[in-house]
């Protein structure tokens, strides 16, 4: 790519780390095309909001994200302003015509194209198709992620087709990269003294079934990589959770004893309505066969509390395997009623106090259940991550029972570290989301 562009460009990125995986890429094609990047949006020629359009929440973030940067059209010297993303690709028709002070939409399957678009001379305002793109090794990036930590996505789209979710029509149908791709993305990264690589997709279990390839040989070879020192799973479905994935993470010291599986609801009756492919019985078999056979594993899950149809008595059911099943970490979420989703016409909608209530009973259960958790650490020794230097002379950093960004972190005095160590400390105390560990010497 021929290096052309001398504007000044700010990015920003909304959303989850596989929205931040495209605003990465973005950036490396502006570098590549000879962008001046900056981080402050009043110096910033062109203004660029990559953004999430999943549920309710996330849109109004986007939306408000938009209306604040368009303020610098006015204000500042900010001559192009561009939006990119779910957003885009899921209302492209109401955005063009609600918001003539965006120059471009630009949609998931388009976002490569952003170094043309960032050009006055640029007459395309709406480019948003079906999404087919999916980046390799070869696609500039830059990696924005603080602590010596990068997301690495390997797939696009989902073929799940949850009830309430509008993943596919946003990103499309589930379609892998290559083993080959991946593993020299991670070359890549742990020769930029990356340390820990957290693979994402929307369903990672099915990485490489679209292409005769599979997690657990991607595993086999990522272990390999020079530098790369913890490998942590993400989105992982349970019906796909298999006996040599399990293996992997027993016998391999780099692939993290850490599971996310998001379960999204246990009674039959939401479960079904949801079209998730498992029953509770299944559920806790899985979970029991985990914790007999990966010694010290950290189970994650995510909850959706609220789903129409949802009775008191799905909901009874749904706290009571919270307290039963005691998942290390659990993230909840109140149903936000998406268009263009089965679930959206569907009877027996909840209204949001109802809602509410119900997503504060189990963060509240959880509450205890993750205190607990913690606690069973203190006394032991934990290898953490090293992400910062506190002004206090104290370390920020995370432990493999800690994903970044949804888990807590650990606090440790007493010892002297660079950011990118890994360092072995020993836990002393713990609060309902953080660790500490406490080495100073004791002065009488």
């Amino acid at each position: 790519m021929q290096s052309h562009i001398k504007q000044k460009v700010c990015l920003v990125s909304l959303g989850c780390p596989k929205n931040l995986v495209d605003s990465e890429v973005m950036l490396g094609i502006l570098k590549e095309a000879g962008a001046e990047l900056v981080t402050k949006e009043p110096e910033a020629d062109v203004l660029i909001v990559n953004t999430c359009g999943f549920i309710g929440d996330a849109k109004e973030e986007s939306i408000d994200a938009i209306l604040s940067l368009a303020e610098y059209k006015k204000t500042g010297r900010c001559r192009r302003l561009i939006v990119t993303g779910c957003l885009s690709q899921r209302y492209k028709d109401d955005l063009a015509k609600s918001m003539p002070e965006v120059d471009c939409f630009i949609g998931t399957g388009e976002f490569h194209r952003i170094a043309e678009a960032i050009n006055e001379d640029f007459r395309e305002r709406v480019l948003v198709g079906l999404p087919t793109f999916i980046h390799d090794y070869t696609t500039p990036r830059i990696i924005s992620t603080p602590g010596h930590y990068a997301y690495v996505k390997v797939a696009e789209g989902c073929s799940n087709h949850c009830s309430y979710c509008s993943i596919p029509e946003i990103r499309g149908e589930f379609r892998s990269r290559s083993e080959d791709s991946v593993v020299k993305e991670a070359e890549q990264l742990g020769a930029q003294g990356i340390k820990e690589i957290n693979l994402i997709a929307q369903d990672t279990t099915s990485f490489g079934h679209d292409r005769g390839e599979g997690l657990e040989t991607l595993l086999k070879r990522l272990v390999k990589v020079d530098g790369i020192e913890w490998i942590r799973l993400l989105y992982l479905y349970p019906g796909r959770i298999t006996d040599g994935l399990i293996s992997m993470m027993k016998n391999e010291e780099k692939v993290l004893s850490y599971i996310d599986l998001p379960l999204q609801h246990i009674s039959p009756p939401v479960l079904k309505a949801m079209n998730r492919k498992y029953t509770r019985a299944e559920v806790e078999k899985l979970i029991e066969k985990l914790r007999a056979e990966i010694n010290g594993v950290t189970l994650r899950t995510s909850l959706i509390v609220g789903f129409p149809g949802e009775t008191a008595k799905d909901f009874e059911e749904l706290l009571s395997f919270v307290e039963s099943a005691r998942f290390d970490r659990l993230g909840a979420f109140m149903y936000s009623r998406e268009e263009g989703t089965p679930a959206y016409s569907m009877k027996g909608q909840v209204s949001r106090k109802t809602k509410a209530g119900r997503l504060d009973a189990v963060m509240s259960v959880q509450r205890e259940i993750s205190l607990e958790s913690n606690r069973g650490f203190i006394g032991k020794p934990v290898k953490v991550l090293v992400e910062s230097l506190l002004d206090d002379g104290g370390l920020k950093g995370r432990a493999p029972s800690q994903a970044p960004d949804v888990d807590g972190v650990v606090y440790v005095n007493g010892i002297e570290a660079r950011p990118g160590e890994i360092i072995e400390v020993t836990v002393t105390d713990a609060g309902d989301y953080d660790l500490f560990s406490d080495n100073a010497p004791k002065t009488r």
